[in-house]
C-alpha cells in the first residue's frame, strides 16, 4: 500500500477516523477495501443515532438546500464545502436544527446535531462539530455560536449545547493540518499503542496481522499502552525481547514506575514466552475444576445483553449430564445436549423471569452453574437482589456459580493475546456455526427483531431469533471446550 496525490478533499469522516486512530485515517483513504471488514458497531451506531434524532423530532425531517430555504425545523442530507488553508474541506452533518438567528435563507439559521454514545463528550465530538459549525457558517452566510450534542432517546434524552468559539476553531486547524499530513505518508501510521479498542474498527483484521509480523507489544496480554510505554522506554519494542529479558531484572527496571509493575514483570515475561513458544504453561498445579470431580453435570450460562438500555434479554442454559461411564461428554458430543434459551420480554417483568430461572436452577439442585467472566453472576445476583431473594439463597446462587475464564487464568498460561472466550477456545479448535459473530451483532439483530417487521406479534424476523439463540447457544459451547480442556489437564493418562 502507498499513498497517492489526491485532490480528493478532507471531509468529516476521515477526521472522525483520524481522532480516533490516525492508522485508520490512512486506510480509509488509501487502504485495500477487500480487507476491511463489516462491523455491527457502525450499525448499531446509527440505530441509536435514529432513534435520538426521531426523540429531538418525532416528524421526520425534510431533506436538502430546499428543505433550509423553506425554515425547516429540521434538515438532512445538506452538503457542506470550503477551505481551509488551502485545503478543500467537505461534511455531510447528520442533522441539522433551526435556531433563532438570521442567514441568507431568511429570518432563521441553523445549527448542527451530533449523537454521543457513552458518558461524556470526547474530543472527538467537538472537533467534528466544530468542523460542520465552520463549514456551516460559510454556508448560511452567518456566525455560528453553539451545536448540539444529543445522547440516548425517548424520555432518557440528554442534550448538550456546546460553544463552538474560545479554542476549538484552533484546536480544528491543528486537526485538520495534522491530518492532511498524515494522509501525505507514504506508508500509513504506527499500530496505536493500545489496541483493545480496535475490537470496533473494520480494519482490525488487517492492523491484526501487522501486529502478528511485528510481534507488538499489544500482543502480549495485560500489556496496555502504559505498560507499552515503560517497555519501549527500556529499550524493549517486541514481544520477543520481551521474552527473552530477565524477570527479576526487569522488575528492577519497572520499580521506579510504581511496586504493582515491578510484581508483574514475571508475569509479563512468562506471557510473552508462551505466546512466543505457542505452548500452554501450567501455573497452579491443582485441580482447576475440582467441582466437577462427583457432579452428576452442568448448566453451562451464557447472557446476550443490551448494555445501554441496561437489558439482560436472553439467558441461554445448555444442560449436560455426565456420561454413563464417568466421563465428561467431549465438545462434540455436548453439541447435541439440550439448549434452554430464555427470553426476557420487558413487558413480562422481571417476576417472571426469576421465577423461569429458579424453576431450571432447583431441577438440577447438584449441578454447577459454569459460565466465562463475571457478567452473569453478576446479572443473576442483582436479579435475585431486586426480586427479594434471601442472603441464603444468593449464597447458595454464588457457590454454584463457576466462572471458567478466572480458573483458567488461574490456573494456566495460554499462548494467546487475550483470554477472552473468541481466543481461548478459538485456540483450542472450536469453531463458530455463524462467521464473524460477536456481542454487537447479536445485539444489532435483538433490536432489529424488537423494533422491526410486521409480523402477527409485531416483531421483526424471526430469523434474527434464531440467529441469536444460535450465537449464544455456541459461546455455551465454546465455554465447554474450555472447561472440558480444564478437566482433560487434570485427568491423568490412561495406561
Amino acid at each position: 500500500m502507498s499513498a497517492v496525490p489526491s485532490q480528493i478533499p478532507l471531509n468529516d469522516r476521515l477526521l472522525r477516523s483520524w481522532l480516533r486512530c490516525k492508522r485508520r485515517a490512512w486506510l480509509d483513504r488509501f487502504g485495500n477495501p477487500d480487507q476491511r471488514l463489516w462491523t455491527a458497531h457502525r450499525e448499531l451506531q446509527l440505530d441509536e443515532q435514529r432513534r435520538s434524532f426521531s426523540t429531538l423530532f418525532p416528524s421526520k425531517p425534510e431533506h436538502g438546500e430546499a428543505a433550509a430555504a423553506a425554515g425547516a425545523p429540521a434538515v438532512v442530507g445538506l452538503r457542506l464545502r470550503g477551505q481551509s488553508e488551502g485545503v478543500a474541506l467537505e461534511a455531510h452533518p447528520p442533522l441539522l436544527q433551526r435556531v433563532k438567528g438570521r442567514s441568507r435563507w431568511g429570518e432563521h439559521a441553523y445549527r448542527p446535531v451530533i449523537f454521543r454514545q457513552g458518558r461524556r463528550t470526547t474530543r472527538e465530538h467537538r472537533v467534528v462539530l466544530a468542523l460542520w459549525g465552520r463549514l456551516l457558517d460559510g454556508e448560511q452566510g452567518s456566525v455560528l455560536a453553539q451545536g448540539l450534542v444529543l445522547s440516548g432517546a425517548g424520555r432518557g434524552l440528554e442534550k448538550e449545547t456546546l460553544n463552538l468559539s474560545g479554542s476549538l476553531p484552533r484546536q480544528l486547524d491543528e486537526a485538520l493540518e495534522r491530518l492532511a499530513a498524515d494522509l501525505a505518508r507514504a506508508t500509513p501510521p504506527p499500530l496505536v499503542a493500545d489496541r483493545k479498542k480496535c475490537v470496533l474498527c473494520s480494519w482490525r483484521a488487517a492492523c491484526d496481522q501487522v501486529a502478528a509480523a511485528e510481534g507488538h507489544l499489544s500482543e502480549v496480554s495485560g500489556i496496555g499502552a502504559k505498560r507499552r510505554d515503560m517497555l519501549l522506554g527500556l529499550g524493549i519494542d517486541r514481544l520477543e525481547q520481551l521474552a527473552a529479558a530477565e524477570p527479576q531484572q526487569l522488575a528492577d527496571a519497572l520499580l521506579v514506575h510504581g511496586e504493582q509493575h515491578a510484581e508483574v514483570a514475571d508475569q509479563l515475561v512468562t506471557q510473552a514466552r508462551v505466546q512466543r513458544d505457542g505452548a500452554p504453561l501450567r501455573r497452579d498445579p491443582g485441580s482447576a475444576l475440582p467441582e466437577l470431580a462427583a457432579a452428576p453435570g452442568v448448566l453451562i450460562y451464557d447472557i446476550e445483553s443490551d448494555p445501554d438500555a441496561r437489558d439482560d434479554f436472553l439467558h441461554g442454559f445448555v444442560r449436560l449430564p455426565r456420561c454413563q461411564d464417568g466421563r465428561w461428554p467431549t465438545p462434540a458430543a455436548a453439541a447435541q445436549a439440550p439448549y434452554h434459551p430464555l427470553l426476557a420480554l420487558q413487558e413480562h417483568g422481571e417476576a417472571r423471569l426469576w421465577e423461569r430461572l429458579q424453576r431450571l436452577l432447583a431441577a438440577y439442585p447438584d449441578w454447577p452453574v459454569l459460565h466465562y467472566g463475571e457478567t452473569e453472576l453478576l446479572a443473576l445476583v442483582r436479579l435475585a437482589q431486586r426480586q427479594g431473594a434471601k442472603e441464603q439463597q444468593i449464597t447458595q446462587l454464588r457457590s454454584r456459580m463457576l466462572d471458567v475464564h478466572l480458573r483458567l487464568r488461574r490456573h494456566w498460561w495460554m499462548p494467546t493475546n487475550s483470554y477472552g472466550l473468541k481466543a481461548t477456545a478459538g485456540w483450542l479448535g472450536f469453531r463458530w456455526r455463524q462467521q464473524g459473530v460477536d456481542g454487537a451483532r447479536a445485539l444489532l439483530w435483538w433490536r432489529r427483531w424488537r423494533l422491526g417487521g410486521r409480523g402477527p406479534d409485531q416483531r421483526g424476523s424471526r430469523q434474527n431469533l434464531r440467529r441469536i439463540f444460535r450465537y449464544n447457544h455456541d459461546d455455551s459451547l465454546a465455554t465447554w471446550a474450555v472447561a472440558h480442556w480444564l478437566l482433560e489437564q487434570d485427568t491423568p493418562p490412561q495406561p
